[in-house]
Formats: structure tokens, C-alpha cells, sequence
């Protein structure tokens, strides 16, 4: 089959002759961003493009080559690279099955070029691992129309962020380059400001708005009280914008994202009528009919308004009945027949509906929307909101059988484990990438916080302007999560020399075998001290929500505190009951445990002590040294907590005084490396932060309550503790 169209780069690399000459198609917009990627590696190097010959053969040392082979060439996003020698010249061609691949061929030849190894590239064949790989986006998008994490500092300072093209103009160009093709953005109640719908008119919303009433942890987790009318007593304006002048930014947005070869979807919990309760008779009561019926009608508008838009998440969620059947029916006729009735108007538009398999039943949803024409997926909380935990999470094994090509799932990877540092653990991201399901049961995922933004930062202590964006402070990690999910072979050498691109200062191996030490500190401490969903366990903090939960976990919590489920781990009081019966352990030990936290922090600690004198000037590598050091004091802190609930749980069943006195010794270490730890963290961080999942976190303050666990200790009675296992919450089981 001929080319449809393609890409000719003769260059001249190393000082040679002629300047290099790019040729492209500048209708193909995908084609078109490598491009600009090719020529601005060039312009790292010094090398001048002539762009656009008259004869895109025109005689040169090298060339390249993209080339569109055209519909049924291949699977979608697929590439081949071809390396060819003739008289002389040098020529690599990407032979791709559509523009986006044609793009991705090109990024790889782009990031060749930058890191000085084009003449290294070799014959290789590529198509996505996982078909669609996507980000989870709580968007913010007006004091009216909240997310679920809006009650936090974050989720604030991107509010202005969310109607800002120099904003999605980075982020999704960050994504491509990372491999990413789905953008998933959340909120509770979108529709106020994206739609104008013609039945109800006044509930448009112009402008956007962010409240300057101080935010607090007093909240539901529900998302129902997220909107306060107490909220609008003090308003700013961020942004002056009419409801056409939203829908104008907002289709902007999509097309920029097709451009990008990425999918945008919209995703709602239910039953949320925040912007338009009160207007026309709607309320947040599922037996409301006026409410169904502006819910339909805005589902239409949102298809008919956004041709960009490839699909629709869905939630039966936190403001329904408890009853399956009901929530179903009226999701069906609310998003189902809204759908419908677009798709009655707008024969050839297509909506992938993404039913999140959340407080619902699979038997429900299937008949439920048995009648829906386009594909439908269900999607599951792979590792509920603890990604940085197991690398084979099994919560999903008891689904896996009722799930087929006809019916698949997304997974939602919830990262709320870390908001702060930069993680880069490849070993990890590889292995949970190749534990996921097979295409014939995946239909991607979405990877993501609740408790965060993933926005501009807004922890730094100096903030650059704008701020940066938190795909680009933790780089290394959205890399590794893309481009490892379109491409798990991607080998640790090339890792390397992206990574020793970046800092050169220092030897990349040392760095990287430091970074990721410090990196295994979560997954650690998380699989030990597992609490299933994200108001539960934030690792960074030692923290749940203090008035829905626990708040700060003290030693006697970990005595009785649960392992994650299938993780191998024994708890303490398994533990105990074993090493005082002298029987074999069956497990892993809560020692062995702690002695893999220290060894991991000491690695980091030494790497940094040995790096920190190479940095120079490198502001990002300090930076990223920093976050090392502050989380290998974590993992000392969490390592020495484990000992002393050790021995503070052998002392409750044998009051022998040697092991209280040896917990009290292990606690007194753990109040030292946490004031090393907040120290660490506050250099660069600011602190208190909120956080819309467990309330206020203040690191300094919290030395206080690590100095409490040695009270607890030192006063502890023989017998608080029985030998019974945790009472663990639901690990929310598979319902078909």
C-alpha cells in the first residue's frame, strides 16, 4: 500500500552538511506535534531545520521518515521503525497504522535525537500494551459546581487553572509525550458550567468563581455538603466568562486533545444538583421527576455540545438509594435515554459509557442498560485508592470471570499515597503494569487522586510562576507510568539515559538506585498497614480523617492494625502469636518488614549524602534529592514504629519489662526520624496543608503526637491487646 502521506528529515548531525530539512503534512495534527518535537531536539543541539522544502527528496546525509500506511495496516497506534543505509545516506522510517502512531513514531526519533542515540536505534516493531492509558482528573470548576476534592488547598488553587488554555495546552501536551491517550475528568455536577440547555435556561452558569471563606476538614466524604450557601458570603471572580464563552473553551480544549491523539471523557457521581438546585424544581432526590428530566436533558446537550467528547463516566453514587435496581433504572433514564435522545439528533456521534462498578451490582447494570448501542465498559477500583501497595493487587480475580470482549473493564488506579515527592521506582511500575488484565478483559485505565490535584503545585515553599505543573515537577514518574503502559520492555538502559539527560551532574546509576529505594518506602509501609480507601491511610501524614476515622495512627493502632489482603504480610498479632508459640511463620514478618524499610532508607540516605556535593546548580536534582531524604526518614520512622509495636505487643501478653523498655527505645527513634522527616519535608513544602480526604496535615505539629506514642507506651497495662485478628473493613468486594 502507497503512503498517504509522510514525513522526510534529511539532517546533519555533528557539524555535517546540508542542514537538516523537515517535511510534513500540516493537516495531520498529530504528525504535526512531532514535528515541533523533532525541531525543537534539533534546536537543543544547535542544528538549523529548513523547513518545508520545495522537493522533500532533497540529497542529505540522513533522513527521516514517517509514513501513515493507512486504515486496516495495523492495530491503532502502531508503528514500525525501519533503519536503512544507501550511497551514503542514512534513512529511519516510521511506517504507522494511523497519524497517532505516525506521532509516537516520532516522538521516540525526537527523543533519540535529544539524548544523542539516533545512530543506535534498531528495526523495531511497537503497538500499545494496554489500549488506552489514561489520567483521573478531579476538576475544580467553580465554587458552584464542585469536585469531589474541592474542600482542600490544591483543588482551590487550580480553579482559575481549569479555564486556562496555557494550562491544557501543557498538560496534554505532557501526556502524549508520555504516552498517555485518555483524559478522565471528574466532577459532581459538571453540567452548569459546560451546557446551555434549553429547557432551563437559568441554570447556565457565567463566570467562574472561588470562594474565600476558609476550608476545613468538616466536610461528609459523601461530596453532599461540598457546596455551602455560607461559602458565597465571601466570592471572588477568577474568571469573567459567559456560558458560550465555557462551551467555546471547553470544545477548544477536546479538539486540542484529539490533536494529541488523546480521548476526553466526563465523569459524575450522582445525585448532584449543585448550580441548579432550586432552578425549575430540582433537587438532589432520586424520586424527583423534574430532576430526572434536566439530568437527561443536560446528558444531551453535553453529547450534542462536544463532538470532541468520547465517552461518559457514570457513578450510582454516594446521594442514591442503596437499592441496585432503582439507582440502575434511574441512571438509564437519566444518562442512558440523554444519550439516546442525542444520538436521535445526531445519528453519526458514537459515546463510549464507562459504568463505574461502584455501589451497584453487575447484574444491574447489564440490565439495566442492556439496551445501549454503544460500547459500554464497567470499571473497577484495581487497588482501591492504594496504587503504591502490591504490584498484583488481587481485588479484581473474583470479577474476572463474568468479564469478555463484549463486556470489559477500566481499571481505576487511585494514587492517594503520594501527593508530595517524586516517585521513580521502574521495577514496580513495570511489574504492576504486566499484572494488569489481558486486552480481552481491559479496556484501559485511569490513573489518579481524589485527595490531590494534579494541577499546578500548590505545596511549594517557592513557587515558580505560573506555578509547575505537577506533571512536570514528578516527570519521571508520569514517564514511567505512560510510557511503560504503551511499552513494558522499555529497557533500564534507556531509562538511564533519559534520566542522565536530565542531570548529568551526577552518575545515573547511583541516583537511580537511591530514587528508587526511597520510592519502596510506600508500597512498604502500605501492604503492612493497609487501610483500604484513601480517608483511611495517607502514608505521607501516618494520617487518617480525624473525625471519620482514627486521625494520627499511634503504636497501639499498628498492634491492632490489618495487612493488606493477599499481600503475604503477617500483622502483629499474628506475628506474636506465633514467635510465642515457637511455630513457623508463615508470612512475612513485621520485622522483616521494618528491616526492608531501614535497608531501603539507608540506600537513599547514602545515595544523597554522596550525590547532594555533584549537584551544582541543578535546582531540579536538589530538588529531587530532598524529596529522597524526606522519604527515607519516613521509611526510618515507619521501620523503628513497627519494632516498637513489636515489642510493646510481646510486652502486653508477657508483661516482661525488658521488652516495654525496648519498645519505649524504639519510639524514641521513631520521634526522631519523624522531626528528621518534617524537617526534611518543610525545607521545600509548605505546611499545614489541607487535604479534602484527611484533614489538615501539619508534619511539624505531628512531632507531638509520635512523642504521645512513647506516653502510650511507657503506660501501657499487660492484656489491652487480645489474640484476635483485625476487624478490617469490606475490601470492597466483587458483586455480580
Amino acid at each position: 500500500m502507497k503512503p498517504t502521506w509522510m514525513i522526510l528529515l534529511p539532517l546533519a548531525l555533528y557539524g555535517q552538511t546540508p542542514s537538516p530539512v523537515l517535511h510534513y503534512d500540516a493537516s495531520l495534527e498529530p504528525v504535526r506535534f512531532a514535528a515541533t518535537e523533532i525541531r525543537r531536539a534539533f534546536a537543543e543541539r544547535g542544528e538549523r531545520l529548513v523547513e518545508r522544502p520545495p522537493s522533500p527528496a532533497a540529497a542529505g546525509g540522513r533522513r527521516m521518515v514517517l509514513t501513515v500506511t493507512g486504515e486496516g495496516s495495523g492495530a491503532p497506534q502502531s508503528y514500525s521503525l525501519r533503519r536503512r543505509v544507501e550511497g551514503g545516506q542514512t534513512t529511519w522510517q516510521v511506517l504507522a497504522s494511523d497519524a497517532v502512531g505516525a506521532m509516537y513514531g516520532g516522538l521516540d526519533l525526537a527523543e533519540a535525537v535529544r539524548l544523542g542515540t539516533l545512530d543506535q536505534l534498531a528495526d523495531t516493531d511497537k503497538s500499545p500494551h494496554i489500549e488506552r492509558r489514561g489520567i483521573k482528573f478531579n476538576a475544580p470548576l467553580d465554587l458552584r459546581t464542585p469536585s469531589y476534592s474541592d474542600n482542600s488547598t490544591a483543588a482551590q488553587a487550580n480553579i482559575p487553572e481549569m479555564w486556562s488554555k496555557d494550562f491544557w495546552y501543557e498538560f496534554l501536551d505532557t501526556m502524549a509525550r508520555n504516552r498517555y491517550n485518555v483524559l478522565s475528568l471528574w466532577n459532581l455536577h459538571p453540567f452548569p458550567s459546560l451546557v446551555r440547555v434549553p429547557e432551563y435556561p437559568d441554570v447556565a452558569l457565567h463566570d467562574v468563581h472561588r470562594t474565600r471563606v476558609p476550608l476545613d476538614d468538616t466536610y461528609t466524604m459523601s461530596g453532599s455538603d461540598m457546596f455551602r450557601p455560607m461559602l458565597q458570603e465571601r466570592v471572588e471572580v477568577v474568571r469573567k466568562m459567559s456560558i458560550d464563552d465555557k462551551i467555546a473553551f471547553w470544545r477548544d480544549v477536546m479538539r486540542y486533545a484529539h490533536q494529541r491523539g488523546i480521548e476526553v471523557y466526563w465523569f459524575t457521581w450522582n445525585i448532584f444538583t449543585f448550580g441548579a438546585t432550586g432552578k425549575y424544581g430540582i433537587t438532589p432526590d432520586q424520586e424527583n421527576e423534574r430532576t430526572a428530566a434536566y439530568f437527561r436533558a443536560s446528558v444531551r446537550e453535553l453529547v450534542l455540545t462536544y463532538p470532541d467528547l468520547d465517552g461518559i463516566g457514570i457513578t450510582a453514587g454516594e446521594q442514591m438509594k442503596q437499592d441496585s435496581k432503582s439507582k440502575e433504572q434511574w441512571l438509564w433514564r437519566t444518562y442512558g435515554e440523554g444519550i439516546m435522545d442525542a444520538r436521535k439528533l445526531a445519528p453519526e456521534r458514537k459515546v463510549r459509557l464507562i459504568h463505574r462498578f461502584h455501589m451497584t451490582g453487575l447484574e444491574e447494570i447489564t440490565q439495566a442498560f442492556q439496551g445501549y448501542p454503544d460500547p459500554i465498559d464497567v470499571s473497577f477500583k484495581y487497588s482501591i485508592a492504594h496504587m503504591y501497595s502490591s504490584p498484583k493487587p488481587l481485588f479484581i480475580e473474583a470479577a474476572l470471570p463474568f468479564l469478555n470482549p463484549q463486556r470489559r473493564t477500566w481499571l481505576t488506579v487511585r494514587d492517594d499515597d503520594i501527593y508530595s515527592f517524586r516517585w521513580a521506582d521502574s521495577g514496580y511500575a513495570r511489574e504492576y503494569i504486566r499484572n494488569m488484565p489481558g486486552k480481552d478483559k481491559m479496556a484501559g485505565f485511569y490513573m489518579g487522586p481524589d485527595g490531590y490535584n494534579w494541577g499546578r503545585e500548590a505545596m511549594n515553599l517557592a513557587p515558580q510562576s505560573p506555578a509547575q505543573q505537577v506533571m512536570a515537577k514528578k516527570w519521571f514518574s508520569f514517564l514511567l507510568w505512560g510510557r511503560l503502559s504503551f511499552d513494558p520492555s522499555l529497557t533500564e538502559a534507556h531509562l538511564d539515559r533519559i534520566v542522565a539527560h536530565r542531570f548529568p551532574e551526577v552518575p545515573v546509576a547511583r541516583l537511580r538506585e537511591g530514587w528508587a529505594a526511597a520510592s519502596r518506602v510506600f508500597p512498604e509501609i502500605t501492604k503492612f498497614f493497609w487501610g483500604d480507601i484513601d480517608l483511611r491511610w495517607m502514608p505521607e501524614a501516618c494520617l487518617s480523617h480525624p473525625r471519620f476515622h482514627k486521625g494520627f495512627y499511634t503504636v497501639h493502632h499498628f498492634i491492632e492494625g490489618g495487612t493488606m489482603p493477599a499481600s503475604g504480610i503477617l500483622n502483629i498479632v499474628e506475628w506474636r502469636q506465633k514467635f510465642l508459640a515457637s511455630t513457623p511463620m508463615s508470612g512475612i514478618t513485621p520485622l522483616e518488614v521494618a528491616d526492608t524499610l531501614a535497608m531501603n532508607a539507608t540506600t537513599a540516605l547514602a545515595v544523597v549524602r554522596e550525590l547532594t556535593p555533584q549537584a551544582g546548580g541543578n535546582a531540579e536534582l536538589k530538588a529531587t534529592l530532598q524529596d529522597m531524604t524526606a522519604m527515607a526518614h519516613l521509611g526510618n520512622y515507619y521501620a523503628e514504629k513497627i519494632r516498637g509495636a513489636a515489642q510493646l505487643a510481646l510486652f502486653d501478653k508477657t508483661s516482661r519489662p525488658e521488652q516495654r523498655e525496648a519498645a519505649v527505645r524504639h519510639l524514641l527513634f521513631a520521634v526522631d526520624h519523624w522531626k528528621r522527616y518534617a524537617s526534611a519535608y518543610t525545607l521545600q513544602y509548605r505546611q499545614p496543608l489541607l487535604y479534602n480526604r484527611v484533614g489538615t496535615v501539619d508534619l511539624p505539629a505531628f512531632v507531638a503526637k509520635t512523642e504521645h506514642d512513647v506516653a502510650i507506651a511507657r503506660l501501657w497495662a499487660p492484656g489491652t491487646v487480645a489474640d484476635r485478628q483485625p476487624v478490617r473493613p469490606a475490601d470492597r468486594p466483587f458483586r455480580k
